[in-house]
């Protein structure tokens, strides 16, 4: 059941939030999505480029990066 305007938690919805509202990050995404066939991966993937080559763990508002978070944003992707 959601319990955070409408996700599962408080950061879900801010890396739902930032993955569909910044540009740059919604493209990567999508890239991501459209390349690796499954939102499983994607989210994996996403996570990577994330972490280890642009340097984020979080969010700009501190909700960290997780494959579970990162794949709930993809779900309209």
């Amino acid at each position: 059941m959601a319990k955070f305007n409408g996700h599962k938690n408080w950061n879900h919805w801010n890396v739902s939030l930032w993955l569909n509202n910044d540009e740059g990050l919604h493209r990567l995404a999508r890239y991501y999505v459209s390349t690796c066939g499954n939102k499983d991966a994607a989210a994996s993937l996403m996570l990577r480029h994330l972490k280890e080559e642009a340097g984020f763990t979080k969010t700009p508002d501190g909700a960290p990066y997780s494959v579970s978070s990162i794949r709930a944003a993809m779900v309209e992707m």
